[in-house]
This record gives structure tokens, sequence and C-alpha cells, in this order.
């Protein structure tokens, strides 16, 4: 195939990515639909208020639907399909997803990894959220987090095409390194690991006011996440995950390939000094997460403003920035309306 082509079948897949997430997320919209007029299992909302580890948070989630007293055994199974249904398109569009990132990286003359600009950063990004909670959502029970997931995934890919969007070219010089896999495969993976923490934490503080509304509530989505328990623990797992691999990216392989780049450990350039502060922020929630007094709310909290800091850096800090170094990620650069490709 030749590089016009790999980048065609890059953009194609990216279009086709984008359709079946959202057949996925319409999918698990109808689940939950269907189930939110269906009371909560007193067995689940029981299990959930007294996990103690990852097998209990996957009994707390509900992703195998309603028990057969709750309803029919024809609404049970349109629950069950819809579901799988969702689960399954989520596999595929994530399947799909990573042909449109070993596309891009293919059109390439000569062929390299798909992170030349934010466009692939963020392709990359999300395709990493994703299959994060595709490898964790049995181990710790994630299913009640899938529309969630699902949309966030889809709503950046738009963000990306319509806005981020650039043609392929060659990496610049700073960019062609060895380092360049090391740093940024570690870079993402955290990214989608704080993501996924991120949204637990708001599940969180969701659930935790809802139950102090509506004790009683035993309808609608927020009676099928697992109790505030769990939730804090879960999201302080994916946490407790990504920040030693954010440590990775930002403090050690950052500096070493900024020395070998421009002859400097340290620049003061705009987007490490917010990774920094992305790091401290995280390490702030990790130390308050740790102490009693910061559990639960207050390290939610915490954990949403490290969120916000990173994907401040991760694609703001091109639109409010014209110094830094790091200037094959700036956003407007090479920007290409999907009208004129």
């Amino acid at each position: 195939m030749t590089d016009p082509s790999w980048e065609a079948l890059s953009q194609q897949a990216v279009a086709a990515a984008g359709a079946v997430y959202f057949l996925a997320m319409l999918s698990h919209l109808v689940e939950w639909s269907l189930l939110r007029k269906v009371p909560a299992s007193a067995e689940v909302a029981r299990v959930s208020a007294g996990a103690g580890g990852a097998v209990a948070a996957d009994e707390a989630a509900p992703t195998a639907g309603p028990t057969p007293g709750d309803v029919d055994d024809a609404h049970e199974r349109r629950v069950l399909m819809a579901g799988r249904l969702g689960l399954l398109l989520t596999w595929l569009g994530a399947g799909v997803h990573l042909v449109a990132l070993v596309g891009r990286g293919m059109a390439a003359d000569p062929n390299r990894v798909p992170w030349g600009n934010m466009y692939e950063f963020t392709l990359s990004g999300t395709f990493v959220v994703a299959a994060l909670y595709l490898a964790t959502r049995r181990r710790f029970g994630l299913g009640w987090m899938a529309p969630i997931v699902v949309s966030t995934v889809l709503v950046l890919m738009m963000v990306a095409e319509i806005w981020l969007y650039a043609p392929v070219s060659p990496l610049t010089e700073a960019l062609n390194s060895p380092w360049l896999v090391i740093h940024v495969v570690s870079a993402v993976i955290a990214t989608g690991a704080f993501t996924l923490g991120g949204i637990t934490s708001v599940l969180y503080l969701l659930k935790e006011r809802a139950q102090a509304k509506h004790p009683e509530r035993t309808t609608g989505y927020l009676a099928r996440v697992p109790a505030p328990a769990v939730l804090d623990r879960v999201s302080y797992r994916m946490h407790a995950f990504g920040f030693p691999v954010w440590t990775f990216a930002v403090l050690i392989t950052g500096p070493i390939w900024a020395h070998e780049a421009w002859a400097s450990y340290w620049n003061w350039d705009p987007k490490e000094v917010w990774a920094f502060i992305t790091w401290v922020v995280y390490a702030a929630y990790l130390h308050a997460r740790s102490t009693a007094g910061f559990k639960g709310r207050n390290a939610a909290i915490i954990a949403l403003v490290g969120l916000a800091t990173l994907w401040f850096n991760f694609i703001g800090i091109n639109f409010f920035s014209s110094s830094s170094q790091h200037s094959y990620a700036d956003a407007s650069s090479a920007v290409v309306s999907p009208l004129e490709r």
C-alpha cells in the first residue's frame, strides 16, 4: 500500500471507530434505560456496602442485570442483550481504533509511531482509555462505567477530528528519538488511568450526594453504581497505578529526552511545568487518600483537580501558550478543516 492509501485507511478507520463507539453508547443507554425502573437488587446493595476488594466490587456491578424475581424473563433478556451488544461494539470500536493508529504510523515516510502531533496524541490517549476500561472491566467490575467511558472516548475523538487534525508528516528532529516511544507510551498509559480514575471520582461525588438526599431510592443509574466506598477504592487503585507511570514519564524519561534534544534537563517549558503541576496534585491525592481525614469526598475533589490540570496540559496549553518548545504539539500549527480534506 502507498502512503496516501495508509492515510486514507486511517481516516476511514477513525470514522468507523467513531460510528461503532456511537452504537456502543446507544446500546448501553438502552440497557440502562431498561433498568431505570427496576429496583436494584438488595443483594447487590448489601455486597456493595460491605465490599472488601475487587471481587466484591465485581459482584456489586450491575452488569448481570436484574434478578429474575424483579422482572419477567423477556425484559431481563432485553437488558442482557443490550449490555452484551454494547460491550461487543466497544471491543470492535477499540479494534478499529487500533487500525486507525497503525495506518497513521504507516502513512508516514519513513514509517513511525503515531505520536507526531496533538491529533495523533489524542487518538492514542482515547484508545488507551478504551483499552484500559476493557482490560480492567471484569477485574474491578466496571460495567456501570460503560456509557460514560464510551461517551468520553467518542467526544474526545470528535474534538480531535474537528479541531486538532493535521496531515501526516515526518517527525521533527526533536521527536526523532527512541525516547519518543518510552516517554509517550508511559505518559499516555498514565493519562488513560487518571481519566478512568477521574470518572470514578465524579461518580463517587454523585453517588454520595444521591444517597444523602434520597437514601431510599432503589431505581435509576446511580442506584446501580457501587457504594461510595467501592468507588473510592476503585478510583484509588486507578490513580495508584497511573502515578508511578506518570512519574517515570515526567521526571525520568522526559528530562533525559529533553537533555538529548535541547541540551538541558529542564527548560521551564509550559508543558513541562504543567506536567509537574499535575504530578504534584496527584502526589497530594495519594497522600490525602492514605490519610484518614481525606478519604472519600476530599480525595475525590483533589483527583478531579489533577484531571483538570492533566487535560489542560494535554490539549489546552497549546491554545494559550506560544512559547512552548513542544512546537510539534501546537494544536493550531497545521490544523485542517474537515471540509478541506
